[in-house]
C-alpha cells in the first residue's frame, strides 16, 4: 500500500470514530429527552406553545390626597362588544345587528342620515343597483367611474320616502351596524357602556348565536370631589377610541396595544407609567375555553401632595370674590379671573393650585376651571419681582444694607418720566424701598449695576451685560425658566429682545419679562426657604400594586430636591426678609388676614390685553398681585394671588380690592388647615 493510499485509510478511520462518537450523543440526548426525562420537556413544551390572551381593560392605580383621602377610584362598567370573525359576510351583520336590536336598549340619536342610507344601501343592494344608468355602468366598464363613484350615486338616489318606511328597530339595527363597522376592519368596537344587568346576561349567555358580540368589564375612572381640582387630575382615553392618534407613536413602542385606555392629559398622562394596571392573562383552551393564568392587578395607587379639602375651600374662595368682582366693582370689563398657588416651603410640596375664569352671558355669571394656565399663561409681575431685583444690587455691590436714595422720578433724555406710584417718600432705604414699593430706589439700583452715571434729562447708555445680571439672578430664584413641576406642559413666560436702557429699568421693578405663575410660586417659595430652590412636585408617595381594597405597601416617598441655592450672603437675605416683613405692616397690611407675622410683597403692573381675540395687543390695563410666606421666623406655607386685567378705564383709577380679598381669604383658610 503506498502513502497515499494510507494516509486516506486512516482519515477514513478518524472520520468514522467522529461519527460513531456524534451518533452515540444524539442517542444519549433521544433516550434523556424521550425516555429519562419525557414529563419534564412535555411540560416545557407545554409552556412554551401555550396561546396567550390578555384581557383588554384593567383598573388603573387609584389617586390619593396626602392625607390619604380618595380622590379618583375605579368603577367597573358592563359593557357590549363586537369584534369581526373570519369569514362574517355583511348580511350576517346585517342578522347579528337586528337580533341584537331586539334584545338591548340603544340611543340611536346619533345615527345620521348618511348613516342611515348606507344600511339602507347594504339592506337593498338590488334595488339600488337600479338607480344607476346604463350609461354609468358603461362608465365604470371603462374605468371612467369607481365603484365609489357609483356607491356615492347610490347614497344621493336614496329617497326620503325610502328611508321612512324604516321603523325604530330598524334604525336601532342600523346604528348597531354602523358601530360594528366603524374604525378599522377586525378592531374591538364599543356598541354599548353601561349595559343593564339584563342585557349584559343576555349577550354573555348567547355568545354562541351571536357571534363576535361579547361582554366585559370595561373600567372607568371615578372622581370622589366632583369638578375639585379636576383638570389637573388629568383624563384617559375612551374605550371606544383606544390610544389616540397623536399619541399612537409612544405608546406604541412602549408595548401597548391601539384599544389600550392611557392617560391622555396632566396628571393621568404624567404617571401613566405608574397608574396603569396589569392585565389578566389566560390560556386558551383547545375547547376555546380561557384558564386564567395571572390574575394580574390594579396599577400603582400613588399619594399627592395636595390637600383636597384645602383645594376646595381655596376654590369656593375664589368663585365667591371673582363673581363679586364683576358684579360689584368697576372697571372690571376685562378681568375675567384669578390665580393661587399654596406650597411648602423647603419641601416643594404644592398644598393647592387653582385658577379660577368667569365667562358672562344674558347676566349671568359662570366659572370655569382654568388652572393650566398657572403653567401656560404668562403675566406681567409688577413691584412682586423687587426681591430678586434688590439680591442683583446686593450681589453686584450696587448698594448695601442701609443703603439710601431719594425717591424721585427718573428723566432719560428722548424718554417719559419714571416715577414711584406715589409722590413724597423722601429718603428710602433699602428696606423701606421695600416697604414702601419704591420704583425710584430700584431703578438708581438698575443704573448703579450698569456702572452708568445718571443726571437728569441726560443720555443714558447700558451694556446688555447689564440684562444679563438681572436674568441670571432672577433665574436662581426659578423666574424665566420652566420649573419642571411634574405635569406634561409648562411654558418658559417672554423674555424682551430689546436693550433699550429704559427697559432695564422696567426690568427691575417687574414691567419687562413676563413670568407664569407657577414660576413666581417658585420665586417666593425661595424666598421663604432662605434661598433654597426647590423643585416643585404633586406627586408625594407611590404604593405597590394590589387587588385589596386597602392602600398597598408604601413603595417610594419622594424626597424634596434642591435645585440650587441664591448666591447671597445670608446678612443681605435678612435685609430683604425684614423688607418683606416691613410690607405687611405698610402697603400689604391685610394682604394675609390674620396669619401670624406674615411676610410678603405686592405688586401693581401695567398690563395689556388683546379685547377683540384679533391676536393683537390692544386695550391697556392694571394687574394686581402679591406673594407671601409666613410665620415670617419659621414658615409653613408660600402664596401666590394673582389677578390680571383687573382694572380698565381711561376716566376712574378705582382698582377693585378682589386680589386683596381672594388673599387674605386664602390666607386664613390655609393658616387654618395647619393648625
Amino acid at each position: 500500500m503506498n502513502r497515499n493510499n494510507i494516509v486516506s485509510h486512516n482519515r477514513l478511520i478518524v472520520i468514522s470514530i467522529i461519527l460513531f462518537i456524534f451518533f452515540v450523543i444524539i442517542l444519549l440526548k433521544l433516550t434523556n429527552i424521550q425516555i429519562l426525562n419525557k414529563d419534564k420537556y412535555i411540560k416545557l413544551l407545554d409552556e412554551n406553545t401555550v396561546d396567550e390572551v390578555y384581557s383588554t381593560s384593567t383598573p388603573r392605580g387609584r389617586i390619593y390626597d396626602r392625607n390619604y383621602n380618595l380622590l379618583v377610584d375605579n368603577v367597573g362598567v358592563k359593557t357590549i362588544y363586537y369584534k369581526r370573525q373570519s369569514g362574517t359576510t355583511t348580511s350576517d351583520q346585517i342578522k347579528l345587528a337586528y337580533k341584537l336590536s331586539n334584545n338591548i336598549d340603544i340611543d340611536f340619536s346619533k345615527l345620521d342620515k348618511t348613516n342611515l342610507k348606507e344600511f339602507y344601501l347594504v339592506n337593498n343592494k338590488e334595488l339600488c343597483d337600479k338607480k344607476i344608468t346604463k350609461e354609468e355602468k358603461d362608465k365604470l366598464k371603462q374605468r371612467k367611474l369607481t365603484i365609489t363613484d357609483i356607491n356615492k350615486l347610490k347614497l344621493e338616489r336614496i329617497t326620503d320616502e325610502e328611508l321612512n318606511k324604516y321603523t325604530d328597530i330598524d334604525k336601532k339595527a342600523a346604528y348597531i351596524y354602523y358601530l360594528m363597522n366603524k374604525g378599522y376592519y377586525y378592531d374591538e368596537k364599543i356598541i354599548k357602556t353601561y349595559a343593564s344587568d339584563k342585557e349584559y346576561a343576555y349577550v354573555s349567555e348567547h355568545i354562541n348565536e351571536l357571534n363576535g358580540f361579547n361582554v366585559k368589564l370595561e373600567w372607568e375612572r371615578k372622581y370622589l370631589y366632583g369638578d375639585t381640582f379636576r383638570t389637573i387630575l388629568g383624563n384617559i382615553s375612551t374605550s371606544s377610541s383606544g390610544i389616540p392618534f397623536e399619541l399612537k407613536d409612544k405608546y406604541l413602542s412602549e408595548g401597548y396595544s391601539l384599544n389600550d385606555r392611557v392617560g391622555v392629559t396632566y396628571l393621568e398622562y404624567q404617571y401613566e407609567s405608574l397608574l396603569k394596571g396589569d392585565k389578566v392573562k389566560y390560556k386558551l383552551n383547545n375547547d376555546n375555553s380561557y384558564t386564567i393564568i395571572d390574575e394580574g392587578s390594579r396599577g400603582h395607587d400613588i399619594v399627592l401632595t395636595i390637600d383636597i379639602n384645602l383645594q376646595k375651600e381655596i376654590e369656593q374662595i375664589m368663585d365667591e370674590e371673582i363673581i363679586n368682582a364683576k358684579k360689584n366693582n368697576s372697571n372690571t370689563t376685562f378681568y375675567n379671573g384669578s390665580h393661587v398657588i399654596i406650597i411648602q416651603p423647603n419641601t416643594g410640596e404644592i398644598l393647592a393650585m387653582a385658577s379660577r375664569q368667569v365667562t358672562t352671558k344674558n347676566g349671568e355669571y359662570k366659572i370655569y376651571d382654568n388652572t393650566p394656565a398657572l403653567l401656560t399663561n404668562p403675566v406681567t409681575p409688577g413691584s412682586i419681582v423687587k426681591g430678586a431685583s434688590m439680591t442683583v444690587g446686593y450681589q453686584t455691590g450696587a448698594i448695601d444694607i442701609g443703603t439710601t436714595f431719594l425717591d424721585e422720578c427718573i428723566k432719560i433724555r428722548n424718554t417719559p418720566a419714571k416715577c414711584s406710584w406715589t409722590s413724597g417718600l423722601g429718603y428710602v432705604n433699602d428696606v423701606s424701598a421695600l416697604a414702601y414699593s419704591s420704583n425710584a430706589y430700584q431703578y438708581k439700583v438698575a443704573m448703579r449695576v450698569a456702572n452708568v452715571n445718571y443726571y437728569y434729562n441726560g443720555p443714558l447708555v447700558v451694556d446688555k451685560s447689564s440684562f444679563e445680571k438681572y436674568r441670571s439672578t432672577f433665574l436662581e430664584y426659578g423666574l424665566g425658566e420652566k420649573t419642571n413641576i411634574d405635569l406634561p406642559v409648562e411654558s418658559y413666560g417672554f423674555k424682551g429682545v430689546s436693550f433699550e436702557p429704559g427697559h432695564l429699568l422696567d426690568i427691575a421693578i417687574g414691567q419687562y419679562d413676563t413670568y407664569t405663575p407657577i414660576q413666581i410660586a417658585s420665586y417666593i417659595n425661595t424666598l421663604a426657604s432662605n434661598g433654597n430652590k426647590y423643585q416643585l412636585h404633586l406627586l408625594k408617595e407611590v404604593h405597590e400594586k394590589t387587588n385589596e381594597e386597602d392602600l398597598g405597601k408604601l413603595e417610594e416617598k419622594v424626597e424634596p430636591k434642591l435645585l440650587g441655592t441664591v448666591n447671597l450672603e445670608q446678612k443681605y437675605k435678612d435685609r430683604i426678609k425684614l423688607g418683606f416683613e416691613s410690607v405687611m405692616k405698610t402697603l400689604g397690611y391685610g394682604q394675609m388676614g390674620q396669619v401670624t407675622s406674615p411676610a410678603g410683597k405686592t405688586g401693581t403692573a401695567e398690563s395689556f390685553y388683546d379685547s377683540d381675540n384679533d391676536g393683537k395687543i390692544d386695550v391697556e390695563t392694571i394687574s394686581k398681585g402679591f406673594i407671601g410666606y409666613a410665620p415670617s421666623y419659621d414658615p409653613k406655607f408660600s402664596i401666590v394671588v394673582l389677578s390680571p386685567n383687573v382694572r380698565y378705564s381711561q376716566n376712574s383709577t378705582y382698582t377693585s380690592p378682589v386680589n386683596s380679598k381672594i388673599s387674605s381669604r386664602v390666607s386664613n383658610k390655609v393658616f387654618e388647615f395647619l393648625q
